[in-house]
């Protein structure tokens, strides 16, 4: 009777540690999606790049993490901005202007480039605000295919992001 009592006290036993121990209530839960601005930021020049703007990200993402930017392309009035997603190709009469990014598990780079003298639209390229939105691997799973990523808002409401927190980086 005892050895059936301890197998089964070793097998209950066994059980919890391995609810206790298992990750799949874990799965990147502890990360949230959020977001940060960059306010009034302008972009840096060197010959290699262009025109840049760059930031290290701290704390790190997960590897498996995505970021999405947005340009503040103007307002409808004073609480009603207008979120342009990037890339984005605008079609002025000096050219084209394009905004691209990359980004890594420890920092982002916005570009800008186009096919004529940037210089001689400062507008562009100086006192831009941009918002970073980041999206954990485990919500970028979860219906992303029903959201529309070019929609500030949408994102915003789908990843429920309270936009009274939105962080401003330096």
């Amino acid at each position: 009777m005892s050895k059936k009592l301890t197998l089964i006290l070793a097998f209950i036993g066994m059980i919890g540690l391995t609810t206790a121990c298992s990750n799949e209530d874990d799965i990147d839960n502890d990360t949230i999606a959020e977001a940060f601005e960059l306010r009034n930021v302008n972009f840096d020049f060197n010959p290699a790049d262009g025109y840049t703007i760059y930031r290290a990200l701290n704390p790190q993402i997960f590897a498996s993490d995505v970021i999405l930017i947005y340009r503040l392309a103007g307002t409808i009035d004073s609480s009603t901005p207008i979120w342009q997603q990037i890339p984005r190709t605008l079609y002025l009469p000096e050219g084209e202007l394009d905004y691209d990014f990359d980004f890594s598990k420890e920092d982002f780079t916005i570009y800008a480039g186009g096919t004529y003298d940037l210089a001689t639209t400062p507008t562009y390229i100086t006192n831009e605000t941009f918002r970073i939105v980041i999206v954990p691997a485990y919500l970028s799973n979860k219906g992303a295919s029903q959201v529309d990523f070019s929609d500030y808002n949408a994102v915003i409401k789908a990843y429920n992001i309270d936009e009274s927190k939105i962080k401003i980086m330096k």
